[in-house]
């Protein structure tokens, strides 16, 4: 596997969203059986070139309107036909109000249906609270089945959305549609259920996803200043989960921090929490949105007021490093069985 981090670490000009469109454009014109289902949000998906998709692919590109449950009804009865729809809203519309659809039409058929859910988290930034999901993977991990991916950057979502095509089955696609910041170089290699190691350490693991990964980064270098050598890994595929990775992390380094964009009920921490419990225990600390709901903000507020910060994630692997020492000791001292 070749990973490449991005010598530059900055905004990337172009949007997610727009990787998505030039994909689906390319990807239809290759392949007749792919469509796109969009639920009125066409505009902030495909940007403006949404109307040379209705020219081009005028039977292949459908608007539903606001009726997010029917898109995946439709979607799903298409994939029965042999066709793979990508259905998009934003992310509470393509979780929290469809879930029904997606467990009966979706994953209980057996569908071979992508889900984009769009600006999940406080990527969400100024569509309003009620827009800022942040318990949509818990919703899609409670269902069986459905993969769950979550790219971090331009370079990510363009290697991942060739693979998701190729494989049959329900996925959830967790996806920033705005401009998000570099993390790896153009012709870095991407595995569904395996995690990318960004940076080797020993003292502490760093699980991140999504935008979180930028904080994650700033995190290492904070605590190399400090002396603290952490490791740091991209689990951009939260199901399958890469348990080998998380059991052989928390072996060799014997702390780990999760850092997600979500809930910390039910999302990467829950996850990752449950594998080293059931394989092999150690200090987790988890990073993440808890028992709040969404509000309206620029990303930076946003990050400060939920303690989703490159600060909070340092001082998190401190706490989990403190623990780690602290169960050595009782081991040494005899006091631990």
């Amino acid at each position: 596997m070749s990973i490449q981090l991005s010598k530059t670490s900055k905004l990337n000009e172009n949007t997610i969203a727009s990787v998505y469109s030039d994909y689906l454009f390319e990807g239809m014109g290759r392949n007749q059986k792919l469509m796109h289902i969009e639920c009125d949000l066409g505009l902030s998906i495909v940007k403006f070139d949404i109307f040379k998709f209705a020219e081009q692919y005028p039977d292949r590109f459908v608007n539903v309107g606001i009726a997010e449950a029917n898109a995946v009804g439709f979607a799903c009865g298409l994939s029965h036909q042999n066709f793979i729809p990508y259905v998009h809203s934003f992310g509470p519309f393509m979780s929290r109000r469809v879930a029904d659809q997606v467990f009966m039409a979706g994953a209980y058929s057996n569908a071979n249906v992508k889900l984009i859910g769009s600006d999940p988290g406080i990527v969400a930034a100024y569509n309003g609270g009620t827009h800022m999901p942040f318990e949509d993977i818990a919703i899609m991990r409670s269902i069986p089945t459905i993969k769950i991916v979550e790219p971090a950057d331009n370079v990510s979502a363009k290697a991942l959305f060739p693979l998701i095509e190729k494989d049959y089955g329900m996925y959830y696609i967790r996806l920033a549609r705005k401009n998000v910041v570099d993390i790896y170089e153009e012709g870095t290699s991407f595995e569904i259920g395996k995690g990318n190691i960004l940076c080797e350490g020993t003292d502490v693991t760093i699980f991140a996803m999504g935008v979180m990964l930028e904080e994650a980064l700033k995190a290492v270098h904070l605590l190399k200043n400090e002396n603290i050598s952490a490791k740091l890994v991209d689990m951009f595929t939260i199901r399958p989960l890469d348990r080998d990775l998380i059991i052989q992390s928390a072996k060799e380094t014997g702390a780990i921090v999760t850092c997600e964009n979500h809930s910390v009920n039910g999302g990467l921490g829950d996850a990752v929490s449950q594998v080293v419990f059931e394989e092999h225990i150690v200090p987790v600390e988890r990073i993440g949105v808890k028992e709040k709901f969404g509000q309206v903000g620029d990303m930076d507020f946003l990050k400060e007021e939920y303690n989703l910060t490159a600060k909070d994630i340092a001082n998190a692997a401190k706490v989990a490093i403190s623990k780690k020492e602290s169960v050595y000791h009782e081991k040494k001292n005899g006091h631990f069985s």
